[in-house]
């Protein structure tokens, strides 16, 4: 007979990926994805507003007000409402994500190199894939590589706001996965916005910006307060950014970099996370969606349509999004995962992990943006692309709908085992099981409920005994 195999031990360098997030983290997740979701419902709103107002015998009054100008020309902001959507709010949306950013990279997944390795290979690989599916398309058929970044963005309001309508659940890893993931994306994003993006520099402007900024940067070092500093400042850095000729949100995303993330004895919030709670439901609840409205209104129609199917740059878009970001966030999560010899989370399986790679393939905000700027010289290839974003959104969020729902009893259950609260503490119990008071706790509930149910036993048989007496 022979002898029975051993289990073996976990290698050291072994670990989870996508594994249970710590409680804090979870909390923090959970918060802002809250505002986020809220958000997406909202920009989902204006996305579909702007579409129907653009389609209707009214579409000449959108135009007129994406059209329409005003600001001071003396200052070269004499802008169109449009332009100040995508130059002005929008540097109010990479505001919050440099403080995003910067937090995961101080109290985050981004903290720790091992763990951080998982997302930034999975945000490179979804960005860098569809770029070259972009690219592979475009010289196929002879069209514009002037497009490339377009399909590399992920927006993460838009991918919840869709989870929202759907109604799936998901875990919190793969939430907190899908949230580092977006804001590792929105930090090349920035950086493809900065490099590939900007034309003729105005040195005097940028020199005027940098020095903006160093002061905006000592005054948060010496803990100077008030917003009727920071605000005015941060409207001059702003100003003179638009003027450098750099794209004006790169502003914002430096600012956010400069706040403090981390708690100093006696907070309750670092100065980062306080002003991000502030600033968020201005971006997620206005910003965001007044961009949407002003830029996603765009003609639909059955050769539109067709074009966004027949044109290499539109094809190239689609398909970067549907496709380029399923293959290049799946691809890097699982080659980082097999090369670090990490495995993933008992509760999940790789079927998990494309479905959110997939709606990942949703690229709003940014994508149109990107668009904008790629294309600035052709108007009408310009709203094709945007019809293209559209589409390719559109197909990406039905299709990763589809594969989450397959799995959405499994994601109910996990979720609610995240949720679960018997000793009623406000601490889900899966934090506590291995401390001791906890199972205290525990058992004297379990007593009492065994004490409960004895007692209603004796009554139960007592009354029985009673009732079957004769008369």
């Amino acid at each position: 007979m022979a002898a029975p195999s051993k289990t073996p031990a976990p290698s050291k360098n072994s670990r989870k990926a996508l594994g249970r997030l710590s409680l804090p983290e979870r909390t923090f997740v959970a918060d802002a994805l809250r505002t986020e979701t809220v958000g997406g419902v909202l920009l989902l709103g204006a996305a579909i507003a702007a579409i129907i107002w653009a389609n209707t015998p009214l579409s000449h009054s959108y135009e007129a007000v994406s059209d329409f100008h005003i600001g001071p020309a003396a200052l070269g902001l004499d802008l169109s409402l449009e332009h100040w959507a995508a130059d002005g709010l929008l540097a109010v949306f990479f505001f919050v994500a440099g403080i995003e950013l910067k937090r995961e990279l101080v109290a985050g997944d981004l903290r720790d190199p091992k763990a951080a390795m998982l997302p930034v290979a999975a945000a490179l690989c979804g960005m860098a894939v569809p770029a070259l599916v972009y690219f592979l398309v475009n010289v196929t058929g002879g069209g514009s590589l002037d497009g490339w970044a377009v399909p590399t963005a992920t927006d993460i309001a838009f991918a919840l706001a869709v989870l929202a309508v759907i109604g799936t659940s998901l875990p919190s890893s793969l939430r907190a996965f899908l949230l580092t993931l977006a804001v590792v994306d929105d930090l090349f994003a920035i950086l493809i916005i900065a490099v590939f993006f900007t034309s003729d520099i105005n040195f005097a402007a940028l020199a005027g910006a940098v020095v903006g900024l160093a002061v905006f940067w000592l005054l948060l070092r010496k803990g100077v307060r008030g917003w009727y500093i920071y605000v005015p400042l941060a409207l001059v850095i702003w100003g003179l950014m638009y003027n450098s000729g750099i794209h004006a949100t790169i502003a914002g995303v430096a600012m956010g970099l400069m706040l403090r993330c981390t708690r100093q004895e006696g907070e309750e919030h670092s100065p980062g996370e306080h002003i991000e709670h502030l600033v968020r439901p201005f971006s997620a609840g206005l910003a965001v969606p007044m961009f949407a409205l002003l830029s996603a209104g765009v003609a639909v129609s059955g050769s539109a349509l067709t074009d966004v199917f027949t044109k290499p740059e539109t094809l190239g878009v689609v398909l970067g999004l549907v496709v380029g970001k399923a293959v290049g966030i799946f691809g890097g999560t699982w080659l980082t995962a097999r090369f670090t010899r990490a495995s993933l989370s008992d509760e999940l399986a790789w079927p998990d992990v494309f479905a959110v790679a997939s709606l990942a393939g949703i690229g709003f905000t940014v994508s149109l943006l990107i668009g904008e700027l790629a294309f600035a010289e052709n108007p009408l290839l310009t709203d094709e692309i945007k019809a293209a974003v559209l589409m390719g959104s559109l197909i990406a969020a039905v299709l990763s709908g589809v594969l989450l729902k397959l799995r959405n009893a499994k994601y109910r259950a996990m979720c609610a085992e995240e949720e679960r609260d018997e000793d009623l503490d406000g601490i889900p119990d899966i934090y506590e099981e291995d401390k001791p008071e906890y199972h205290l706790r525990m058992a004297e509930i379990y007593e009492k409920k065994a004490a409960e149910h004895r007692r209603l036993a004796e009554v139960t048989g007592g009354a029985s005994d009673g009732s079957s007496r004769p008369a």
